[in-house]
């Protein structure tokens, strides 16, 4: 009987248990479910705090605009290859008188009220430009001759149609009626044609102060894959213009590669100064005036004789060297080694003087 109360004591004791850590796990589980709450928490804090928002992107990408026109992060790295328009001073000067030239002449040429002005001067790289000029658009290629280069001028949709609008007797007031997806007719590109040889007229113009150099019509294209003149990394000049006549107008855009500039990136590179385009005439006149007061040695040549080695190693003391000319030979002055004028030989006073009879520029044009 007392072993049969032990065991049914052990029983009870170890139910009593079981029931303790029965009721004890819900307890830890909860915790462990807090703890894994809390973690699964701080791991999202984590990861919340390493992710860039769209500012921080932007300013990391440097598509962010702070105003002051400076770029970068990445896209200053892409973009430094780029050369600024601002390097070339004179090159604004030039457009500025463009828009005065084309003012005039597109309404002479329109017979309408055109209004001109410029937007825009950007350095972009010349294959961003082709693949961002919006079709359809006449695209017209130039040749720079004195320059060898090539240059673009390209002509968008609404100028298009507007130009033929006003050219062909549209009434005023009313937009330029647009058809869109059809190639241009041969009416349509025959007076884009005429419109860019005024304008390419004016830019020579504008150019003439500083370099003589005239632009002439190449061919026209309407696809931008054709109108490749220079390797899509190079850079450019991209100047934007508004034509604007009456309630009708649209955008001309001409795109002159730097290669294109070279030869005269000398002369763009200077400081307007008046209507003299960097000449400075005080420095021409002191120049100018410290070459004539130069003191220089003439040299009076009487006679050469030509000699071998030989004859010269046997000169001695004493020997004589015959010279083949008479008592009034013709002298030859010479500066430098380089001939000048031709005279005789005489006497004024007590001192040799020669009396010039010729000089070199008069033998070159009597073809001696």
């Amino acid at each position: 009987m007392a072993e049969q109360e032990d065991q049914s004591t052990e029983s009870e004791g170890k139910a009593d248990e079981e029931l303790a850590t029965e009721s004890e796990a819900p307890k830890e589980g909860a915790a462990s479910d807090v703890e894994g709450a809390d973690g699964e928490d701080g791991v999202e804090e984590g990861q919340g705090g390493s992710v860039l928002d769209q500012d921080e992107i932007d300013t990391l990408l440097g598509f962010e605009d702070n105003g002051t026109g400076d770029q970068s992060g990445i896209m200053a790295i892409v973009n430094s290859a780029l050369v600024s328009y601002e390097r070339l001073p004179m090159l604004e000067v030039v457009f500025d008188r463009m828009v005065r030239l084309m003012t005039t002449s597109l309404r002479n040429f329109t017979s309408d009220n055109v209004e001109v002005s410029l937007e825009s001067i950007t350095s972009v790289r010349f294959g961003d430009y082709l693949n961002s000029i919006p079709l359809p658009a006449m695209i017209g290629v130039v040749n720079a001759k004195e320059w060898d280069g090539y240059c673009l001028v390209a002509v968008d949709s609404a100028l298009i149609y507007s130009i033929v609008d006003v050219l062909l007797g549209g009434r005023r007031g009313s937009a330029a009626l647009r058809v869109e997806g059809r190639p241009y007719t041969t009416i349509e590109r025959n007076l884009v044609e005429k419109t860019l040889h005024v304008v390419l007229a004016d830019l020579s113009s504008a150019f003439e102060p500083i370099s003589p150099v005239k632009f002439s019509f190449d061919r026209l294209e309407t696809n931008p894959r054709f109108a490749a003149v220079a390797r899509p990394a190079n850079a450019a000049i991209m100047s934007r213009f508004r034509i604007d006549m009456e309630d009708r107008g649209g955008k001309v855009e001409l795109v002159i590669p730097y290669a294109t500039l070279e030869p005269v990136r000398d002369h763009l590179l200077q400081m307007f100064m008046g209507e003299k385009f960097g000449r400075d005439s005080i420095w021409e006149s002191h120049l100018a005036t410290a070459l004539w007061n130069t003191e220089i040695s003439i040299d009076a040549v009487l006679k050469e004789q030509p000699m071998g080695l030989q004859e010269i190693m046997d000169l001695k003391v004493g020997s004589q060297i015959v010279f083949n000319c008479g008592e009034d030979p013709d002298i030859e002055l010479r500066c430098g080694g380089q001939p000048l004028v031709h005279g005789r030989m005489g006497r004024k006073g007590n001192n040799i003087a020669v009396r010039v009879e010729s000089t070199r520029l008069e033998k070159i044009r009597a073809g001696e």
